[in-house]
């Protein structure tokens, strides 16, 4: 993905500031940091350790770690920061500390897109947060509600297959993650407020421009973040860009919120409230109307709520799925093994389900690979909340910490060879189950594999997400063959695995694939 103007004018500033720093430094010897503070490479005046992130932090985060050792203290401009790239660190601040490490940084884009930090993802731990982590766990993201929407994404999963197929049909090539983008969202809309985001493509164009805007701003390395004596300044125009965006952002949800208060209105004069008809929407304006519950969502509450759900839950499951079609294509004994693990369970005669995944061990293993390599937060963000001793060093509260997960997947310490794509790593044999031996965890119990965080900040929206990726994947391999070679001749082509900038570990260039229909005749969708 091709730097912008942009990202050449903030690196440009960036190097201004390197420059000054230097002559700073030349000029005055500073004292380095106390030894009390993990270790760390010297830093610059102002822009402190800006100048060693470069465009992808978590690959320069390992660099430093590889340098000074898994836990390291840096500054990023203005505001102190520790790195932790080791399964015994990451555990001390995400299990044995983790109440002085719930806070989540906050910046400009998170607090403005947030309502002042009304939103669920970078909220402060407290009261609130943990009133709306218990309503997601039990009434929005739960298990009634994904027993609830099962078969929307069912239908969405049989509509993608059958865009893919008539693509197959006519030979035109198919962005790979454009479509899983197009589930997504589709799945995602309809669950918030029964709307499919493609029905009408002008509307759904609008969505996934704002989606994408909100991903981009939040990611925009912004320098009143950063250096101390640039808070009160709009350097980038970054503020005039949240501006606008959450202005279309509450011109599309007052929309929605006033349709679903009409036909509310409607529900209750024919007395028709029937569970099946209410979306997570419906939901969160009956707890917003409950005087009995402990805490009030307010309209703000509910419009931070569900931009959380659409901006998190929209690229990540589909940039996931995305990394692990084009290692099955880069590794044709691997996509074999997994076909024949589908046509064996699951047949030819139609297309597989939800429900099939367990009986799916090959598959459930290409997942945990493919996310053990990939994963989509590559960074985990957290905030000390008060003064924490971590491996007899002093941090201080307020201290920025980053868990490297990408570097917590390539650690040879524990992954016999971690940058081999390798799904067997994660399959139990016999002796294995006879012995009591436990499948790694996805969900955050263990250090040295987390996939969607850890703890009571992990994603309260992990059981959607494997529902989606490994039954999308599944889907995808079983109907088509993926050729991306020159008129789909596959021979010594493999793809592209570049990483590019960004939050949730976005491949540097499209998957672009022809595909060529597997089954015939194709089950009828």
């Amino acid at each position: 993905m091709p730097f912008t103007m942009a990202d050449y004018q903030d690196y440009i500033v960036i190097l201004v500031f390197a420059v000054i720093s230097a002559i700073l430094l030349l000029a005055v010897l500073r004292i380095r940091t106390s030894s009390k503070l993990p270790p760390g490479p010297l830093k610059l005046p102002i822009i402190g350790h800006l100048h060693l992130l470069g465009p992808i932090p978590h690959q320069a985060f390992h660099k430093l770690s590889v340098r000074h050792g898994p836990l390291i203290h840096v500054y990023a401009g203005s505001n102190p920061c520790v790195i932790a790239s080791s399964p015994e660190i990451a555990r001390k601040f995400l299990k044995t500390h983790e109440t002085t490490w719930s806070d989540r940084p906050q910046n400009t884009a998170t607090d403005y897109l947030g309502y002042g930090s009304q939103d669920f993802t970078f909220a402060p731990y407290g009261p609130y947060w943990k009133f709306v982590k218990k309503l997601c766990m039990s009434e929005l993201l739960g298990g009634r509600s994904l027993d609830l929407f099962q078969p929307v994404r069912r239908q969405e999963i049989c509509s993608m297959v059958n865009v893919m197929l008539s693509k197959a049909r006519t030979g035109v090539k198919v962005d790979i993650g454009a479509e899983l983008m197009r589930l997504n969202s589709n799945v995602l809309s309809r669950m918030i407020m029964r709307e499919r985001c493609s029905e009408n493509e002008d509307e759904a164009g609008k969505v996934k421009a704002m989606i994408k805007e909100v991903s981009n701003v939040i990611g925009i390395f912004n320098l009143s973040d950063y250096i101390w004596f640039c808070k009160k300044w709009d350097l980038q125009g970054i503020k005039r860009k949240l501006v606008g965006v959450r202005g279309r952002y509450d011109i599309m949800m007052d929309r929605i919120i006033q349709e679903h208060r009409d036909i509310r209105k409607l529900r209750k004069v024919h007395g028709d409230g029937a569970w099946s008809e209410k979306d997570l929407l419906d939901i969160l304006l009956d707890i917003s109307e409950d005087e009995s519950m402990e805490i009030t969502l307010s309209i703000e509450n509910i419009k931070a709520f569900i931009l959380d759900v659409f901006s998190a839950g929209t690229d990540t499951t589909a940039i996931l799925t995305e990394w692990a079609v084009a290692e099955l294509i880069n590794h044709p004994d691997i996509l074999q093994k997994a076909v024949q693990e589908i046509d064996t369970i699951v047949g030819k005669h139609r297309v597989v389900e939800e429900s099939d995944i367990e009986n799916l061990p090959y598959i459930q293993a290409i997942f945990r690979e493919t996310v053990r390599l990939h994963p989509v937060a590559p960074l985990l963000f957290r905030q000390s909340s008060k003064d924490c001793t971590i491996a007899n060093y002093q941090i201080p509260a307020k201290t920025g910490l980053f868990v490297n997960n990408w570097a917590l997947g390539r650690d040879p310490n524990y992954w016999e060879s971690p940058l081999e794509y390798k799904p067997e790593r994660f399959l139990l044999s016999s002796e294995d189950e006879a012995s009591g031996k436990k499948q790694l965890d996805v969900k955050g119990r263990h250090f040295h594999f987390l996939p969607f965080g850890s703890g009571q900040r992990g994603c309260p929206g992990s059981s959607l997400a494997l529902h989606l990726v490994q039954t999308s994947l599944a889907a995808i391999i079983q109907c088509f063959e993926l050729k991306v070679g020159s008129e789909g001749d596959n021979s010594n082509v493999t793809v592209d695995m570049e990483e590019a900038p960004g939050l949730t570990l976005p491949r540097a260039h499209p998957l672009v694939c022809i595909l060529v229909a597997r089954l015939n005749p194709f089950p009828c969708l």
